[in-house]
């Protein structure tokens, strides 16, 4: 019996539209590097993924200007939307992977990732029946908002989380679970759209997902080690 493999896969075909940019905001500069490549190196310091996959779409001008990373290839089948994308890699790469590995799925808007959280979540999912994700228990006071954007009614934070990235499952159930999902933000969804409930593990604050134009800075104070919140990582 084959003993399951790690791989990444990091879905880079988006625009960005909200960052203003002029370009993806995967290429903007953070601490002297463009996002997606804090996010490829990240992958390649990590022991135990065997390869890293990034899925761009065919129309990128900017990927080829990244520095060659080892065990890191590109992938030039975007889509319009990130299931396309990661439905879109799954399958290019089925020839290479076997239906039992395990994919980490992450945003390549999600620079401040690091080793050991890559760790926390193998360690925690590799014998797992279904997988499941990276996310952080909400802290914040909820409200729901009616049509005319005033409180219509405090919502519980009890047992809600924030997903995050990555997202850890195996290669055959994701793909299946993609090609049978209508409309997903994220692969967790698809597959408790398959009747399948994704394990939580908790992440950490400096994964945040990098949206809008104030989000540079403080993503750069985590990349230089300027903003510590002595929470373990």
């Amino acid at each position: 019996m084959n003993v399951p493999r790690y791989f990444a896969l990091i879905p880079a075909a988006g625009v960005g539209a909200r960052m203003q940019l002029g370009s993806p905001k995967q290429y903007a500069m953070l601490a002297g590097k463009p996002m997606l490549q804090h996010v490829m190196e990240t992958f390649a310091r990590a022991s135990h993924i065997t390869h890293t996959y990034v899925v761009v779409s065919a129309a990128d001008v900017y990927v080829d200007d990244l520095p060659f990373i080892a065990g890191t290839t590109v992938l030039r089948c975007g889509g319009a939307t990130r299931r396309e994308s990661v439905m879109n890699g799954l399958a290019a790469i089925a020839a290479e992977v076997s239906a039992e590995d395990w994919m980490l799925v992450h945003d390549a808007a999600r620079p401040g990732l690091t080793v050991p959280l890559i760790e926390q979540l193998i360690a925690a999912l590799k014998d797992d029946a279904v997988g499941g994700l990276l996310a952080l228990p909400v802290v914040d006071t909820l409200k729901r908002a009616n049509g005319q954007g005033r409180v219509d009614a405090t919502v519980s934070r009890d047992a809600l989380w924030a997903a995050q990235t990555p997202q850890m499952f195996r290669h055959a159930t994701l793909l299946q679970a993609l090609q049978q999902a209508d409309a997903v933000t994220d692969e967790a969804s698809a597959m408790e759209a398959l009747g399948l409930q994704p394990k939580l593990v908790e992440g950490h604050a400096r994964n945040f997902k990098v949206t809008l134009p104030q989000d540079l800075l403080l993503a750069e104070l985590y990349l230089k080690g300027r903003y510590e919140d002595n929470t373990p990582i």
